[in-house]
């Protein structure tokens, strides 16, 4: 008996120790994978904290600015970006068009500037109003409603039916610290301008507002842009 075992040993051992080698070196790299997974999710969750860090301090300027002095900067980003023949209403009664020129490609361009407090939202009014006079009043080819706020689902809803640009506090953010015009108007429909990114650290959905706008919305408080 002894000696059959001995003899069965003798013939198995090797496959034994395949399987535990086999299985030791699946775990390593089981472990390894892991790893490097949850150090690339860190990792991007990093970037995108110092992304959204960089962004504010941008629009902690932007935030400290006259409304004046918003539709100028918003008419230097579109030069910036190689915008021609760009105008600065500057004046009550402009029907919504606050900055007029040309897209690089020739399109007429209108925009709508809204320097509000970072808490507040825009209403579908407000959408409504510029809605009813970028295309039939100023021929409006590419219609931009920038705001330093976050806009209503409504007042989004409304934007991207009929093709007019919302850009919100986080777009806007994305243009003050390079992106292009050209390069932002796809993104359109994209979040409401209250909410950041998805965490790849903690994997809850977009639904925190940036720290500079975490302030109850119940309370609105002053803003810098002339009356309607």
């Amino acid at each position: 008996m002894v000696l059959a075992l001995a003899l069965a040993w003798k013939t198995v051992w090797p496959y034994i120790v395949g399987l535990v080698l086999v299985g030791l070196l699946g775990g390593i790299a089981w472990w390894l994978r892991r790893t490097h997974l949850r150090t690339v999710a860190e990792h991007r969750a990093w970037q995108t904290e110092e992304e959204n860090a960089a962004r504010e301090r941008s629009m902690a300027e932007v935030d400290a600015m006259t409304w004046q002095r918003f539709e100028r900067y918003v008419a230097e980003l579109c030069r910036r970006d190689g915008c021609t023949q760009v105008v600065v209403s500057g004046k009550s009664g402009d029907l919504g068009a606050d900055v007029v020129g040309r897209m690089p490609d020739g399109r007429r361009l209108v925009i709508q500037c809204k320097h509000y407090a970072p808490h507040r939202t825009v209403p579908s009014g407000d959408m409504q109003k510029f809605l009813g006079t970028a295309k039939a009043e100023h021929a409006a080819d590419v219609a931009v409603f920038v705001a330093t706020c976050g806009f209503t689902r409504d007042a989004e809803r409304l934007a991207v039916k009929h093709e007019i640009v919302a850009m919100h506090r986080n777009l806007l953010g994305a243009w003050v610290r390079g992106s292009t015009l050209e390069s932002l108007i796809p993104l359109n429909g994209a979040g409401d301008g209250r909410r950041s990114p998805r965490s790849p650290r903690d994997g809850r959905s977009a639904t925190t507002r940036p720290a500079a706008d975490r302030r109850p919305q119940s309370r609105p408080g002053p803003d810098h842009h002339r009356p309607r």
